[in-house]
């Protein structure tokens, strides 16, 4: 038996924008390589679907942890593993598994600053607002599937997403196939979960080869012009600023962060931009006259000096304070 201490495993994806958080997470935390494992799972190529990734994951989550659990770190004894695939139960996990009283054989001298709110109040908005982005309706992927809202941006769209879509219901196909031939046994279960995948898959792609366009046209106008805004009207609502719950980092931040970050993609932006140009790269994509209230001042702004105040919008000032951490330039490098 191995003497080293076994270390978790993140599976994920660098273009997932839940993996983007929870790599956050990591970087906030002051995780060591000696304790997380990276190992990319290559969406786009439907890999999450495979029959080792599912053991892991049943419903085919990027990210997933797979952990070490307590009690069943020490060097001399058999580890017991468990998975961790909702992105919002896996990063409080990050965020109570490394601190002061944490036992987690690590050799990162990094502090590990605690993610989570410090009060009910704190802790309500918080959990508030990461349901608002946690949402079906507004979750990446949908989000990206519904990112045009006339024929010509339809077209364009596909040029990107078809290659993708097909080679994920390529995937799928091989796997039920396998499963006729009995080249590989998987439960019923799972060979339905495959199927209702790839009618999903299929329902996708009829879009791009012409079928029920003008559908598509009235979710995706629905989505961008009445739903996103209402979600942003309401997160911007319960956020203090410049983070989620006032001058300190938490939870509701990190998952903020890559939704953001990926709407603003979306809009044509990229993490690299400046707050206001982010904002206003969403606002104009969004379109209608929707604009964000400019009702936030920096606390480090004084009545006393001549320098006027510049208000600005809460997610202007919160996106260029999370550009400035460690964590958003690592994980946003490229």
């Amino acid at each position: 038996m191995s003497s080293a201490i076994p270390k978790a495993v993140l599976y994920y994806n660098p273009q997932s924008v839940w993996s983007s958080a929870v790599l956050l997470a990591l970087n906030e935390k002051g995780y060591g390589e000696d304790e997380v494992d990276l190992r990319v799972v290559d969406i786009n190529k439907g890999e999450e679907f495979s029959p080792t990734f599912l053991r892991l994951s049943p419903k085919a989550m990027v990210p997933t942890l797979v952990a070490p659990l307590r009690g069943s770190l020490a060097s001399d004894v058999a580890s017991r593993f468990k998975a961790i695939s909702d992105t919002k139960a896996l990063i409080e996990f990050l965020d109570k598994s490394r601190s002061a009283s944490s036992h987690t054989h690590t050799t990162s001298s990094a502090p590990a600053p605690s993610l989570s709110p410090a009060t009910v109040a704190f802790a309500t908005a918080s959990s508030k607002i990461i349901d608002y982005i946690q949402a079906d309706e507004v979750s990446p992927d949908h989000l990206q599937y519904l990112n045009a809202r006339d024929q010509a941006s339809l077209q364009e769209l596909g040029k990107s997403l078809v290659p993708i879509l097909e080679s994920r219901r390529a995937a799928i196909v091989e796997y039920l196939t396998e499963c006729e031939h009995e080249t590989i046994r998987m439960s019923e279960k799972t060979k339905a979960f495959w199927r209702e995948k790839q009618v999903e898959v299929d329902t996708a792609l009829s879009v791009f080869s012409g079928n029920d366009i003008d559908g598509y046209l009235s979710r995706s106008r629905n989505t961008w012009e009445i739903t996103i805004p209402g979600v942003l009207t309401r997160v911007n609502e319960e956020f203090i600023g410049p983070y989620a719950l006032g001058d300190q980092v938490s939870i509701a931040d990190i998952h903020l962060s890559a939704w953001l970050s990926h709407l603003v993609r979306l809009a044509g932006g990229s993490p690299s931009d400046n707050g206001d140009v982010a904002i206003k790269r969403v606002e104009k994509h969004i379109g209608n006259g929707f604009v964000f209230p400019e009702d936030f001042l920096p606390s480090a702004f004084s009545p006393f000096t001549e320098e006027k105040a510049v208000a600005r919008s809460k997610l202007a000032a919160f996106w260029d304070a999370m550009k400035s951490r460690s964590s958003w330039k690592k994980v946003y490098a490229s």
